[in-house]
Order: C-alpha cells, then structure tokens, then sequence
C-alpha cells in the first residue's frame, strides 16, 4: 500500500476565513465552534495533477475537504480496470467511504492542481460529540453522498 500525501503547514485560509466556509463542515457553526474545527484541521501543499490524495486499500485516517481544484475518486477491478466512483469540486468531502472498513475503497486522485483540508477522522469523532452542530452538518454530507 502507498503512503498518503503528507499534509505540511502551508499559509492557507482558515475555516472562518475561507469563502467556502458556508458550503463546508463549518456550516452553521458559530465562531467559537469554528474556531475547534480550525484546530483539527490540516493545510498542506497542493497535490500535482496526477498525484494521489490516498490509493485504494490505503488506511482510513482523515477525510478531506476539497478547497481548490477536483479529484477523481476510483476503483480497480480485479482484472486492472480504472471504475470511477465520483468527481469532487470545491467545498466537497472525500474519503467518508473509508469509515466502516478503515480503509479506503477507492484511490482520490488530483485532475488539476489540488488543494484540501485534512481532517482526522478521530478528531472530528470526538469534536462532534461536543458540537451538535457540527455532527448534524457531518450526518447532512453523509446523507447527500448517499443519494
């Protein structure tokens, strides 16, 4: 298995700073909440195009927060073939798939430069229980990714 892109410290807009904010976890959370996410939250280099966020069968540990760019997020078949599963925009969660297994079923992929948020699955867990707010918006992605 491939090791996952490794996040570094990049001068990148935080939560309440971000214009995706309204569209992201941090809807309708208030300042102080926000400011909790923030902490959690890691910024790193964009990803090149062509390079990979996570591979199939990689461990599950974060999810991802689509800032800029797209990601192509697939399936190989047992015989090599490329299945796609989705395209991720701005605003959008990537790697929720990887939560029941812990690891994930699918690679995520950059088709243009691309930069994300990574958010500690754990974390968020235990930040979740302490914000309502915060795991209704989580439920609310689940549930849009699910139909």
């Amino acid at each position: 298995m491939s090791e996952p892109v490794k996040l570094r410290p990049h001068n990148q807009a935080h939560c309440k700073d971000c214009s995706l904010a309204p569209l992201c976890l941090p809807l309708s959370l208030n300042l102080e909440d926000m400011d909790a996410l923030d902490e959690i939250v890691k910024r790193g280099r964009p990803l090149k195009k062509g390079e990979f966020l996570f591979r199939q069968g990689d461990s599950f540990g974060s999810v991802y927060a689509v800032r800029s760019g797209a990601l192509k997020t697939f399936s190989l078949s047992d015989s090599g073939e490329e299945q796609i599963t989705g395209f991720h925009l701005p605003s959008e969660l990537v790697g929720l798939s990887g939560m029941d297994t812990e690891a994930y079923p699918v690679s995520a992929q950059a088709q243009e430069t691309t930069s994300v948020c990574e958010i500690p699955f754990e974390r968020l867990d235990e930040l979740s229980v302490q914000l309502p707010q915060l795991r209704r918006q989580l439920m609310r992605v689940m549930s849009r990714e699910i139909r």
